[in-house]
């Protein structure tokens, strides 16, 4: 502790003297002027770990240069211009009431039992339990797409006592129920993340100027494709499982839990928990996602028939979006609420859904900051600024690949995707503008999906590989692994991963490629990725040889 003092000491006065630095830039003009919040936004975020701290601060720089160095101006001006407006609007209004339902809904299908019963049914009488315990955690991690933290913690808590009576050890438990957590919840159509990921591509946009162009649900669907990251994670993971592909050090976690291992897995030895029934978890997630689809196409349409991609894509670019989120996810918490079980031993319902609401409390107020800072940037013409500063420093066809890399250091200094997302998408956005339209390989509305797959992309890169991710330690604790391990055994999938993402998707869609034959090749690359690694195992082990017969 005593070493660890002065250290923190000096990153806490590295980031006031940052703020202080405002002062400065008041005297002075240029486009340094206007983009120095995000400087300080990002620079505190990685000294002081923590996104919310850096936005407070950003922001506070940002009023102190628009208000001349007047504090009380600065004071008021923080309030007045910005916080006050940014929760006027009813799109943020509601994304935030989205936020807090879901996590409510979230919490009610985790302490329900219905998600144990499944597992339970799906081990049965099963010849290979560690592998199919493998495929049902993978299955259920795809389930359980709405929120990444609930969905580790859920997969970690209840894979726990069965991986170990199957022989699969800890380690690769966190790495199954790490890997489909965030990079599910963030392709995912509805989630937790939605919200932050809709307001952040809207307020790209508006700092572009071309508020009016914003389509957020239409171009996040359009990004899907180019979320290169999350798919080759989730293809890496399969291949994983059924090539039993094993390298760095995860090979000796697995050896030694299936010498540890029982002959043999019965269902009735598995872990008692809070169980219930298969529908109480099928039931309502179902309803969530029949209510979400059917009411944004039937409000979104003047005629549901027939079905036609025009349609499909008016209905999801519409403004009627957030309400459908309102109240599909309203609609599937009162089925979960409705169904989740009463008796001995059992929170009531009303209680799990406000600790889970409130677990979200945090993260809302992370995106409040984020639209704080946003509006101070829009008024210091920030967008323009940066574009002018970085034009040509970057060639568009390598621009995906470089958010990437940025988003990427980000989210793993800071541990957190949502915030990652919050500080880059609104420079990314308007930066693709930026381009004249005779240096890009493919027109602006092909390279914007890239852009936003990227950003979201790297978020997710940082948040599954972080040390201090919330959803990296929570699939520790779940699973009953050191952090420490869970970080050295997954980080070798991760980096293979990201590879393949940087130089098969992002840097050849950026050249032209199309995102489904990036994909493919990606997935034929991962496929053979543990032949590669058996031959290069191969190859060295006949190296330690020959060096051994020579020193004889």
């Amino acid at each position: 502790m005593v070493l660890r003092y002065p250290d923190s000491r000096l990153r806490s006065l590295t980031a006031w003297l940052l703020v202080a630095s405002a002062f400065v830039w008041v005297f002075f003009e240029g486009p340094l002027r206007s983009i120095w919040p995000s400087v300080v936004t990002l620079a505190v975020a990685l000294l002081l770990r923590r996104v919310l701290l850096g936005l407070m601060a950003g922001s506070l720089a940002g009023v102190i240069i628009l208000a001349q160095g007047n504090l009380l101006e600065a004071f008021v001006s923080f309030f007045r211009d910005h916080l006050v407006p940014s929760l006027q609007s009813p799109w943020k209004i509601g994304a935030i009431l989205f936020t807090f339902i879901l996590g409510g809904f979230s919490a009610l299908v985790e302490k329900g039992g219905g998600m144990q019963a499944l597992v339970k049914g799906f081990l049965v009488r099963s010849r290979r339990p560690a592998r199919r315990l493998q495929w049902c955690a993978f299955v259920m991690g795809v389930v359980l797409f709405f929120d990444g933290l609930a969905n580790s913690m859920m997969v970690g808590r209840m894979m726990r006592g069965p991986a170990r009576r199957c022989g699969v050890s800890a380690p690769r438990m966190a790495y199954l129920a790490d890997s489909t957590s965030s990079a599910v919840a963030c392709v995912a159509f509805l989630s937790t993340w939605i919200a932050v990921q809709l307001s952040m591509i809207r307020e790209g946009y508006a700092l572009a100027g071309r508020l009016d162009e914003a389509a957020p649900y239409a171009l996040f669907f359009r990004s899907i494709p180019y979320n290169f990251y999350c798919w080759f994670t989730l293809i890496l993971l399969a291949v994983a499982i059924h090539r039993n592909f094993l390298p760095g050090p995860m090979k000796r976690f697995e050896e030694s839990a299936g010498r540890e291992a029982e002959n043999s897995i019965h269902i009735n030895e598995l872990e008692k928990g809070r169980e219930g029934h298969w529908y109480m978890a099928v039931i309502p997630v179902a309803a969530l996602v029949v209510s979400f689809f059917g009411g944004i196409y039937l409000l979104g349409t003047e005629s549901a028939w027939p079905v036609t991609g025009e349609k499909l894509v008016a209905a999801f670019g519409g403004d009627h979006v957030v309400t459908v989120l309102i109240c599909a996810s309203a609609f599937a918490s009162i089925l979960a609420y409705l169904l989740y079980p009463r008796g001995e031993g059992m929170e009531p319902p009303g209680e799990v859904f406000q600790e889970g609401a409130q677990a979200l409390f945090v993260p809302i107020l992370i995106l409040v900051g984020a639209w704080v800072l946003s509006s101070i940037l829009g008024e210091l013409k920030a967008a323009e600024a940066l574009s002018g500063l970085l034009a040509g420093s970057v060639p568009a066809a390598l621009f995906p690949a470089a958010v990437f890399l940025i988003g990427a250091l980000i989210s793993f200094s800071t541990g957190s995707a949502w915030g990652t997302m919050i500080l880059l998408m609104p420079l990314a956005i308007p930066f693709v503008f930026a381009y004249p339209p005779d240096s890009l390989s493919l027109p602006v509305h092909s390279l914007m999906p890239a852009v936003v797959g990227a950003v979201f992309s790297g978020a997710v890169f940082g948040d599954h590989c972080s040390p201090i991710s919330d959803t990296t330690i929570v699939s520790s604790i779940a699973c009953g692994v050191e952090p420490h391990d869970h970080v050295r055994t997954q980080m070798p999938y991760a980096l293979v991963a990201a590879l393949v993402a940087i130089v098969g998707g992002f840097v050849g869609t950026g050249l032209g490629l199309h995102p489904a034959v990036a994909l493919a090749a990606g997935a034929v690359l991962l496929w053979f990725m543990p032949t590669f690694h058996r031959q290069l195992q191969k190859i060295a082990k006949s190296d330690v040889d020959r060096a051994n017969l020579s020193q004889h």
